[in-house]
């Protein structure tokens, strides 16, 4: 994978995985984690979701960079 778009998942996983937090400490959130005692599906997604690219993209920086010059 491309170091480029390596760099570009990491930093687009931590984006969500930062609006997926930002909306868990939101009001409804609040609300829904007071009633049911777990925060909204919506929440939950973006910080799963964002954790898996984030993760995608770290896998994929760590092996193009681990992997061998190519030769002329």
């Amino acid at each position: 994978m491309n170091r480029l778009i390596s760099v570009l998942l990491l930093i687009a996983g931590l984006v969500v995985v930062g609006v997926g937090i930002n909306a868990a400490n939101s009001v409804t959130s609040e609300t829904a984690t007071a009633v049911t005692g777990a925060p909204t599906d919506r929440a939950l997604w973006l910080m799963i979701g964002g954790g898996a690219v984030a993760l995608w993209g770290l896998i994929g920086l760590i092996r193009s960079l681990s992997a061998k010059p190519h030769t002329v």
